[in-house]
């Protein structure tokens, strides 16, 4: 797919690895919508200036079905279409099984999972339709692992890696593609405030001796958006922590 002047609607993209997958797109001549539950800053916005792009800001929560539609539908609106869906909003409530409560575990799935099929289902009938589209879900190695503290978000993550290969079996007949990128250990503001001896025990385990940078997820979530025969697959990106 050739992303000048397509439509990329990346969820979850006002910091971290969706604010780099919106710069990477806009810098390849994609016009990008920003989103946050809460309204986005001008400063974020006024960052994409130099790309010569469409950059429109939509605030919403993906975990409401109703919410979503009425995004990607302002979307459409505004831009014309939506040609390519990155599902990266996520949330993490991390606490042994043993002390999990049903709220966090159901929290988790509702943003990280039912968010992806709400803005899944919002785009799909027009993608299917325009026989194009691209739709890129970010999940985590911790889906195919598993992790200590992280049932509900391991569940949310593996859950997402199921739920993309059934639809792309569905809608790969009118070359809508949905793959999958599962991010290890990113440099964020997360890892940074880990303690130097859990980085260092991470970091043992990992056979590069390094964290990713968001910028690498971006440029995997545009080769994918980019290429025409690839469907239905996930790509650990995680400095060969999973390789098998």
């Amino acid at each position: 797919m050739d992303l000048q002047e397509k439509n990329v609607f990346i969820t979850g993209s006002t910091r971290g690895i969706g604010l780099a997958i919106a710069h990477q797109f806009a810098a390849c001549g994609a016009n990008v919508i920003v989103n946050g539950r809460k309204e986005v800053g001008k400063e974020l916005l006024a960052g994409f200036a130099s790309y010569g792009v469409k950059v429109l800001a939509i605030s919403g929560d993906v975990s409401d079905s109703r919410d979503a539609q009425r995004m990607v539908e302002e979307a459409r609106e505004k831009l014309g279409s939506v040609d390519i869906l990155v599902n990266n909003a996520g949330i993490t409530k991390d606490k042994l099984m043993l002390k999990l409560t049903e709220d966090d575990f159901e929290q988790v799935l509702k943003v990280n999972l039912t968010g992806a099929f709400n803005m899944t289902q919002a785009v799909l009938k027009a993608m299917t339709k325009a026989r194009e589209g691209s739709i890129i879900n970010i999940s985590s190695v911790v889906g195919l692992t598993g992790n200590i503290g992280q049932a509900n978000y391991a569940a949310s993550k593996a859950g997402l890696i199921g739920f993309s290969k059934s639809v792309a079996r569905e809608v790969a007949g009118r070359n809508v593609r949905v793959n999958v990128i599962a991010p290890g250990m990113i440099e964020s503001d997360m890892t940074d405030v880990l303690p130097e001896k859990v980085k260092d025990a991470t970091l043992a385990q990992i056979p590069m001796k390094r964290f990713g940078k968001p910028a690498e997820v971006a440029e995997v979530a545009v080769f994918l958006a980019k290429q025409e025969y690839m469907t239905g697959q996930v790509i650990a990106l995680d400095g060969g922590l999973t390789m098998q």
